[in-house]
């Protein structure tokens, strides 16, 4: 996955394993992130906690995250992001595990926030390595690795997550997600040994500083289409399974067969869009174009997908639509980061993706606060759906018509 290096401290076999560890790393980060949403049917009940009250636990997370972003994207950029990487994954999987013995909201928001901070690592220092060592006929699959990582994290953490929900109960689903998160630094040590130094830091006289960074208008346009594109993934993400179980009914296994079936397709979607997309690249056609296009079927499929799921009245109808979810999840996962790399160039990408992935996840912020909202107040999901799938088509509409042509900016 790497451009061809001499030297074989940087060889491609070992950024190709580089690559994949940030894709696990990924998978992880969205398993423990997740992980609230699949303990919440028993969670919920025990720590009493009202949908407005579980609403600001899952938007915790994102009031450090999004503003961290900004922070961890220009550390990026300036000291070795290998070194930062696994700092930011240590306090994520700390903080997990000490979400099963936590007593009350207080508690829980507090180690959200620790959660968010740790988190913040994954797209600006993937985002840094990826535009430093990938050409642009890899970076489809490579950001795909990751984009896929991002969906199968949900369907693993529903998956396995929902049988120690049944077998143990909520606690253990975050003990046993926090330690095989830290077992993660093993190979990323071994791995990165050769690489942890500052030969992809912008020499000083290179570096783009934050201030010019926000002084650019599509910088500003791609942190609202990811505010967007973002708000549909967090809505199913971290609602869905409460209202598979408490308002239609279904049983923890067949939540888990369920949400499962949507986040595999987005998986399996995002290594297709991202391996056909470099095979176009390579015959010669215009990448930005292309992914601009498909990040407007992208948003087009969520939407309709969401509104789906709202009006589903049976089991296979609601199936049907968690997998066009999952299609258009893929397609927007696989493309977002890319995109970004894209205006950024390799010397900026950190605090590129760092602002983008900040702006973006102000939805985490007010998307599950709003929601819980509209349950309790609106007495309802109804809302809550036709809400998140309005804002979706809004977003295929602002990447056809706001943001300019995609090649890399003016630094």
């Amino acid at each position: 996955m790497a451009t061809a290096n001499s030297d074989t401290r940087h060889s491609p076999v070992r950024l190709t394993w580089i690559v994949v560890l940030i894709a696990l790393s990924v998978l992880l980060n969205y398993v423990d992130r997740g992980a609230i949403g699949v303990a919440a049917p028993l969670m919920k009940e025990e720590l009493k906690l009202s949908a407005t009250g579980f609403g600001f636990a899952v938007s915790a997370f994102f009031w450090v995250y999004a503003s961290a972003c900004l922070f961890v994207g220009w550390l990026c950029d300036r000291f070795c992001v290998y070194r930062v990487f696994a700092i930011g994954v240590a306090i994520w999987a700390i903080s997990t595990a000490l979400t099963g013995f936590v007593g009350g909201l207080a508690s829980l928001i507090l180690l959200r926030l620790f959660l968010g901070l740790g988190e913040s690592i994954a797209f600006p220092g993937s985002s840094k390595i990826f535009a430093a060592e990938v050409p642009a006929e890899r970076r489809g699959i490579a950001n795909a690795s990751v984009s896929a990582a991002l969906a199968f994290g949900p369907a693993v953490g529903v998956l396995f997550g929902g049988a120690i929900l049944g077998e143990w109960g909520w606690r253990p689903v975050f003990w046993i997600f926090g330690l095989g998160t830290l077992l993660w630094l093993i190979p990323w040590q071994i791995a990165s040994a050769p690489l942890r130094a500052k030969r992809i830091a912008a020499p000083a006289g290179e570096r783009v500083s934050l201030t010019r960074l926000l002084a650019i208008a599509t910088l500003w346009k791609m942190g609202t289409v990811h505010f967007l594109s973002n708000y549909g993934f967090y809505f199913l993400l971290a609602w869905l399974p409460l209202y598979l179980v408490n308002t239609e009914g279904y049983s923890i296994p067949e939540m888990t067969a369920l949400t499962t079936l949507g986040f595999t397709t987005q998986g399996v979607v995002a290594l297709g869009a991202g391996w056909l997309s470099d095979r176009m690249v390579a015959r010669g056609a215009e990448e930005g174009e292309l992914r601009r296009k498909l990040m407007i079927a992208g948003h087009l499929s969520t939407a309709a997908a969401i509104a789906g799921i709202g009006a589903s009245d049976n089991v296979f109808a609601l199936a049907a639509w968690l997998a066009l979810a999952g299609v258009g999840t893929g397609l927007i996962a696989t493309n977002l980061f890319a995109i970004g790399q894209i205006f950024a160039g390799p010397r900026a990408a950190g605090s590129w993706i760092g602002v983008q992935n900040a702006l973006g996840n102000v939805s985490g912020i007010v998307g599950p606060i709003v929601t819980g909202l509209i349950i309790d107040y609106l007495g309802g999901y109804g809302w809550a759906f036709a809400s998140a799938a309005a804002l979706g088509a809004l977003g295929a509409l602002l990447w056809w018509k706001l943001i300019p042509e995609i090649r890399a900016a003016d630094l």
